[in-house]
């Protein structure tokens, strides 16, 4: 079975996969993966743009954990969105010096729930778990996505809402 870990940057994907190699699982980090499917770097942006689609279509599944901002985009069995709150979001993304548009396009991207709308559109309701990372330790969303991964944690999605932390006008 292949289980997604997907997620604004941000919101802990990294950090939990890690937890998660370290109790034992197979961990795929999809940053390793696509170097041979990258059209243009823009240095100025700090981005990879990426042939997606070929990249997906020639994945090979794995029986375990893919990591990163794009597994909802594979034909994964299950998938995880890690959210968090977009202030905390803010703070956790300034240390890694982005451009300041680069961190409010991220932060935008969680408020309007943007990877959950496109898990959603390539996965069942029932595949999906959305989990917020804001108030829970590593070893806390590392156990949830172990108890969904198990079938013990029922899917679930559509609960969370950022709205209030979208900057209009700005």
């Amino acid at each position: 079975m292949m289980t997604g870990v997907t997620g604004t940057p941000g919101t802990g994907k990294t950090s939990i996969a890690a937890e998660l190699a370290q109790r034992g699982h197979r961990v795929v980090r999809l940053t390793d993966t696509v170097k041979p499917y990258i059209i243009e770097e823009d240095h100025c942006r700090e981005t990879l743009v990426v042939d997606v689609d070929r990249w997906a279509a020639e994945f090979k599944p794995v029986d375990g954990i893919v990591e990163g901002h794009l597994a909802h985009l594979l034909s994964c069995d299950r998938v995880v969105v890690l959210r968090c709150r977009p202030d905390l979001l803010r703070e956790r993304l300034a240390p890694r010096n982005y451009l300041r548009e680069k961190v409010a396009e991220n932060v935008e991207a969680e408020a309007l729930d943007v990877i959950l709308i496109e898990t959603l559109e390539g996965h069942p309701d029932e595949h999906v778990l959305e989990l917020d990372t804001t108030a829970l330790s590593t070893g806390e969303c590392a156990d949830r996505i172990e108890q969904f991964i198990r079938g013990e944690l029922p899917a679930s999605c559509g609960s969370i809402d950022w709205t209030d932390y979208l900057e209009l006008g700005t």
